[in-house]
């Protein structure tokens, strides 16, 4: 059955036929003609931003949230170009996103016409694929084919761009009963042989350690890793973007790895004798110095991208396949392996890791002066809304605050930008995860650098409805950028105080006063200086949920983010705290 209509009413039928009920967007010139039957949706339910780099971070936190690709929309030009941030960021984090941008007409495409950009050249390096759409009558396979592809294999950002006179001409309407895309066939089952050589390798190995990934989370298997985890008992550390993939509570848990991670589970990566890596991509945010990283290791790789495997680190092992078949089959191999009275002995191992995890656990000092922890903070909000609200972080002091410090117990709970680590994630994200997820606590937890980045979104969530909670951790500068001018450059500050904390010393002012810019973004405003007051601030947040609310913790500006391995060096040089060492002993 055809039915004729406009191109743009084309998309938008498209849009409801892949089940999307949610786009984030902005209109504008050559994307208009889309807005009109959008309007009459009774499905797709539209949320006006406030800047489309917005838009698209909603669409990565209603990705995070579902699973399923997240939606942006944008016109022409610099409504595209500022999209590019967002997809990129979703590029790197494997977030499954769809953006559709509106094109100049097609007899102006290459004139250098009024807000005329070539996003798909511009995007090609950071999408999955893209598609320049000219004609009304291929809307809907383009559209088909772009969710498949974001959604297949290792999610990612796919674009359509599509010229305004295609959504302006008369088309018959056909969904596509199949896709024709030559060339794009993820693989998902692994190899049967390489997986039982793993399986051998983990039995026979003494010091192995399961190095997880954001792929176990994409793929679903938090619960095929526990089993796996539980049958080998091997440790298991979890990357900034597998935060809750294994539950922080459980025992053979050894935390984060990499820069800022913990002592015990940089060290038994860099001690062991075989690495399991499990949807993870060997970045130099957790190998350190790659050269010196794990050097009696053989390495286990499994990825559903086989561009990503021996990209890095040679693998002795490399399986490419969805991680939920990968680790289903591998407990399958491992205990065919038990049955045959072959199964590892990770005493020494875990006396070994004990003994780091027990010396060297994550901590910090409370300001002397009364001020608060930031550290602290974090660790209440933790505590107080519990391990089924939802944590989204910005970039920075913050994020390592945060995946340190609040207990991750269900997959999914945190999302944050990890490789692009770009500024003004939290908000938006946190935006589209509560619009995913309207009966769930939303909290992002936000530096003021951060913050001022993306903050005008407030609005959105006040007129949409959208009741966010927002921790600004505000130490009156670019924290991350000071600490390393702290460590680094001698204590010289070049550019990174704010001046939204009052200085005694310099302005005694707030620009901007973030609880009053909170009320007038129609959001509550709160502000906290004091530790006495921490526990009952959150609590009043907590309280609230038909408005978003906006706390302006105040805290010390000089609290670092330890442990640290400085950027270029080797891991086996960690600092536990300033100036201090962990002593790595009971080497074989």
């Amino acid at each position: 059955m055809t039915e004729r209509m406009t191109g743009a009413q084309s998309l938008i039928r498209s849009l409801e036929h892949v089940g999307v009920d949610v786009v984030f967007g902005i209109p504008g010139g050559a994307i208009l003609p889309a807005y009109d039957p959008l309007l009459d949706s009774t499905q797709v339910r539209h949320v006006l931003m406030r800047h489309e780099q917005g838009a698209g971070h909603a669409a990565q936190g209603y990705a995070y949230a579902t699973g399923r690709p997240g939606v942006c929309v944008a016109t022409s030009g610099p409504g595209a170009t500022n999209l590019v941030t967002p997809i990129a960021d979703a590029y790197m984090d494997s977030v499954p996103l769809v953006a559709i941008t509106g094109q100049v007409a097609t007899p102006l495409i290459g004139t250098d016409g009024f807000q005329e950009a070539d996003i798909c050249g511009i995007t090609m390096p950071i999408t999955k694929h893209n598609f320049l759409v000219k004609e009304a009558a291929e809307i809907p396979a383009r559209i088909a084919e772009a969710f498949h592809i974001a959604s297949t294999g290792r999610p990612g950002p796919v674009l359509v761009d599509i010229a305004k006179d295609a959504l302006q001409a008369a088309t018959s309407f056909s969904w596509p009963q199949a896709l024709d895309l030559p060339g794009y066939r993820p693989v998902t089952r692994p190899h049967a042989k390489q997986v039982r050589e793993a399986a051998r390798l983990i039995c026979e190995r003494r010091r192995p350690v399961l190095y997880v990934g954001g792929g176990v989370l994409k793929a679903g298997a938090s619960q095929e890793l526990r089993v796996l985890a539980e049958l080998t008992g091997l440790p298991v550390v979890t990357t900034l973007m597998a935060r809750g993939t294994f539950p922080d509570s459980h025992p053979q848990h050894l935390g984060m790895p990499g820069m800022h991670g913990t002592v015990a589970a940089v060290g038994a990566l860099q001690k062991s004798d075989l690495i399991i890596a499990l949807g993870a991509r060997f970045d130099d945010r957790v190998t350190g110095q790659l050269s010196t990283f794990a050097p009696d290791a053989a390495i286990v790789h499994a990825d559903i991208d086989p561009a990503e495997i021996s990209k890095n680190r040679h693998a002795d092992v490399p399986i490419v396949g969805d991680c939920r078949e990968v680790i289903a089959d591998l407990v399958v191999a491992v205990q065919a392996e038990h049955a045959a009275g072959n199964r590892g002995d990770y005493a020494a191992w875990w006396s070994t890791l004990g003994r780091l995890r027990d010396t060297y656990p994550l901590g910090y000092d409370e300001p002397d002066d009364g001020s608060l922890s930031p550290q602290h903070v974090i660790k209440r909000i933790g505590e107080i809304a519990g391990p089924d609200a939802r944590y989204v972080a910005g970039v920075g002091q913050h994020q390592m605050w945060a995946a340190q410090f609040i207990s991750y117990e269900n997959p999914g709970t945190f999302m944050n930008s990890g490789g692009a680590g770009t500024m003004g994630f939290a908000v938006p994200a946190a935006l589209g995860a509560k619009t995913a997820l309207p009966g769930t606590t939303v909290w992002a937890i936000d530096g003021d650098g951060c913050f001022q980045m993306t903050n005008q979104e407030l609005a959105t969530c006040a007129i949409e409805g959208i009741p966010i909670k927002v921790a600004v951790i505000n130490n009156g500068s670019l924290g991350m950028v000071r600490q390393w001018q702290t460590l680094f450059y001698e204590g010289r500050y070049s550019n990174t105080d704010l001046h939204t904390v009052p200085r005694p010393a310099g302005r005694n002012v707030r620009i901007p006063d973030f609880a009053k810019l909170a009320e007038a973004y129609g959001c509550v405003g709160m502000r906290c200086e004091r530790p006495e007051d921490v526990t009952t601030t959150i609590e009043k947040a907590m309280a609230i949920d038909d408005q978003p609310v906006v706390i302006d913790f105040v805290v010390h500006a000089d609290a670092m983010v330890w442990p640290m391995v400085a950027a270029g060096t080797s891991n086996d040089q960690i600092q536990y705290a300033r100036d201090m060492a962990p002593v790595w002993d009971d080497e074989e």
